[in-house]
């Protein structure tokens, strides 16, 4: 069924359509070997011939598919920049919100807030935003729960500003417990 003409979309061919074009070449090449033949003889054909062919493999080996070792090697060069740039700031953003209070209130904590909402929608079917004392009820298991809950409580992130002036950031055992508890919630 591959090589069903009725069907463009299963075709794998690249050559699929590419009759005129290969048709003008094949007369263009034509034309130069009778002119060279005519003009200088059998060496001016061999010429002509030998052209071709050397034009002829380095067009093919372009439109060759690559080998599936060559396309691994050549995925494993260089990683993106902007996937090792997006886990630098990531780093960059828990390792300040250790230090800062200011900067958790600001940049972590917002992203771990989101999650929470997501994780109680996709799992629970809460809004964080509209049910928050279900959302809570569905956070806080233990107590150990309770204490992670005014570090990302919706409603304690508007009134920070008393933690905003806080020496330390968040814990890092603190931040480890309130990870984890967001993936199993």
């Amino acid at each position: 069924m591959n090589g069903d003409p009725g069907n463009p979309s299963r075709d794998p061919s690249p050559w699929r359509g590419a009759g005129p074009e290969l048709l003008i070449a094949a007369v263009t090449v034509a034309a130069t070997a009778l002119a060279a033949l005519a003009v200088t003889g059998w060496p001016g054909l061999a010429v002509v011939a030998i052209a071709t062919a050397a034009l002829s493999m380095v067009v093919l080996r372009g439109l060759a598919p690559r080998s599936a070792p060559q396309t691994v090697r050549k995925t494993k060069g260089k990683p993106a920049a902007r996937a090792i740039g997006g886990y630098a700031q990531r780093r960059f953003v828990v390792g300040t919100s250790l230090g800062s209070q200011a900067f958790y209130e600001s940049d972590l904590r917002p992203a771990l807030e989101h999650l929470l909402a997501a994780r109680l929608a996709e799992h629970r079917g809460i809004n964080l935003y509209a049910e928050p004392s279900r959302a809570r009820a569905a956070f806080c298991q233990t107590r150990a729960d309770e204490a992670l809950w005014p570090w990302i409580d919706p409603a304690q992130a508007r009134t920070a500003d008393h933690r905003g002036t806080a020496a330390g950031g968040i814990p890092r055992r603190t931040l480890t417990r309130l990870v984890n508890r967001l993936e199993h919630l």
